[in-house]
């Protein structure tokens, strides 16, 4: 009976142990600087394809990106605007070329995630190396969005899709949102309402 006894005693210790020494996850909240507008870098993984460029986000649903890698995308730029996709090469505009596919419906998944956590008042996720990494789910599967100490976009992951996005050189550029750009032409149009009516 007695060594029944130790046995389930040390039995316990080393589950106590184990369960001890598992890392607790290390939430954390962030201020949220996705609902502005910016430009940076961005590396793109997708599979076997390996591609670069200059991202930009304007507002809500209305991002572009410019390629310049590999040598079969270079210089062709996808403009997003509210869920439709358009394709230009040095001004001409044409089809989204067979080669931009991917990238396009990934990007699609990029621009959801984003402008649905930009909505947030403050992103809450787990830290790590010094990003904070927060977890959602499209239709198109789980993803992992990362922002930097100032909130903004570091990286975007599937990995299901096999897709890795890696932002560096973020400049923010506007406040982003419609709101401010819809408030921002109704004061234009005061002003030259005004303008027009004291002339």
């Amino acid at each position: 009976m007695k060594r029944l006894i130790t046995f389930a005693a040390a039995i316990v210790m080393s589950l106590c142990t184990v369960s001890c020494s598992v890392p607790m996850k290390n939430d954390s909240v962030r201020r949220n600087g996705l609902s502005s507008g910016f430009t940076g870098d961005v590396s793109i993984t997708i599979d076997k394809l390996q591609a670069e460029g200059i991202v930009q986000r304007s507002g809500e649903g209305d991002w572009n990106i410019e390629f310049s890698a590999p040598n079969t995308l270079s210089g062709v730029r996808l403009d997003f605007n509210e869920g439709n996709v358009s394709a230009s090469y040095k001004g001409l505009t044409f089809s989204v070329p067979q080669s931009a596919v991917p990238v396009k419906s990934m990007m699609l998944n990029l621009i959801k995630a984003v402008d649905d956590n930009a909505a947030q008042t403050e992103l809450k996720g787990e830290e790590k190396d010094d990003a904070l990494r927060i977890s959602g789910s499209l239709e198109g599967g789980d993803y992992t969005l990362s922002v930097d100490g100032e909130g903004n976009l570091s990286g975007f992951d599937m990995p299901n899709n096999k897709l890795t996005m890696k932002f560096t050189n973020i400049s923010i550029t506007s406040g982003g949102s419609r709101t401010d750009d819809a408030s921002d032409t109704t004061a234009a149009v005061t002003t030259a309402e005004a303008t027009t009516s004291a002339a």
